[in-house]
């Protein structure tokens, strides 16, 4: 199965893009099944059809807000004049709100928001703050990107629940199961340890400490993970580190080595090689750059990836 990354040509490039379906690129009416390495939030403004995720098929009635988390897998079935924005994200452009990556996987989860008057109101302003604010580039317009996706993600879990919809004309995508079915034990397995990952202890966690705080072998955990996700819990444990690594470094005063301590590492050193290693930036470098040493290099695509997850 395809799995999409977000382009990001340089290290600390602004790991965020926003636009409409035609400016975003094709893939992001990518019709097969596919999942990503990054969060995507689509605010439908119109069109037909339907949208899977990953258990359940949803009949567009728009406006709609849809969230889809990393490793989710998707597609759009049977669209005709589909619009709207569509926001791109990793997790690394929440430092400043991390409990949002938690809101964020309980949104994906519920998949699709059928939005009142009011909501699609407020959702349609916020949006175009979001579109106004990421074209103009002004100054520290990072910072008011972060607010208003923080707004918009805050007032989005407000929301009720959208029922699954009807199946609407075309066959869900292969092996998918009738729409209500209920999530399989290996996927269950995946969302408790994205959960662990998410909590406040998450960038200590290793593979073998995660499997017995959920009563499975390591064998176990790691095949329901890459089955869920596309990636091993080694790769998304080292992501979480990684994370909360630039978090601490650009929003405390923590030296070098307590936060190597923080995420784990007893040794300042090898921490720094491996800092390097997954950024592309010493810890002191990114510290000094603000998480944006390159400045300004916002990002125009998704793009897709050949091999197999």
């Amino acid at each position: 199965m395809p799995t999409h990354r977000l382009q990001v040509p340089m290290p600390n490039t602004l790991p965020f893009a926003i636009g409409t379906f035609d400016t975003i690129g094709p893939m992001s009416r990518a019709p097969f099944p596919h999942r990503h390495t990054f969060h995507e939030i689509v605010h439908v403004t119109g069109g037909s059809g339907g949208h899977v995720v990953d258990l359940s098929r949803f009949t567009l009635r728009p406006p709609n807000l849809c969230f889809i988390a990393p490793g989710q897998v998707h597609h759009w079935d049977g669209v005709a004049g589909l619009e709207g924005q569509v926001i791109l994200f990793t997790d690394d452009f929440l430092l400043d709100h991390p409990a949002d990556r938690h809101i964020l996987r309980g949104l994906a989860r519920r998949s699709c928001l059928d939005l009142t008057e009011e909501a699609a109101e407020w959702t349609a302003r916020l949006v175009a703050e979001l579109d106004g604010e990421y074209r103009s580039g002004a100054e520290g317009f990072q910072g008011v990107l972060r607010a208003l996706l923080h707004i918009l993600v805050v007032r989005a879990a407000r929301l009720p629940a959208l029922r699954t919809s009807p199946a609407a004309s075309g066959p869900p995508h292969e092996g998918a199961p009738h729409e209500g079915a209920p999530h399989s034990r290996p996927a269950s397995v995946a969302t408790d340890f994205a959960t662990l990952l998410a909590g406040p202890e998450g960038a200590l966690q290793s593979v073998r400490s995660c499997a017995a705080r959920l009563g499975v072998s390591v064998s176990y955990l790691s095949e329901a993970v890459k089955a869920s996700t596309g990636r091993t819990p080694g790769e998304l444990i080292r992501q979480t580190r990684v994370h909360e690594a630039k978090r601490l470094l650009l929003r405390t005063d923590l030296s070098v080595r307590q936060v190597a301590g923080r995420v784990g590492f007893g040794d300042p050193a090898y921490f720094c090689r491996f800092f390097r290693r997954e950024t592309g930036a010493s810890p002191g470098d990114f510290r000094r750059g603000g998480g944006d040493i390159h400045h300004d290099h916002r990002l125009q695509s998704i793009v897709g990836s050949s091999s197999p997850a």
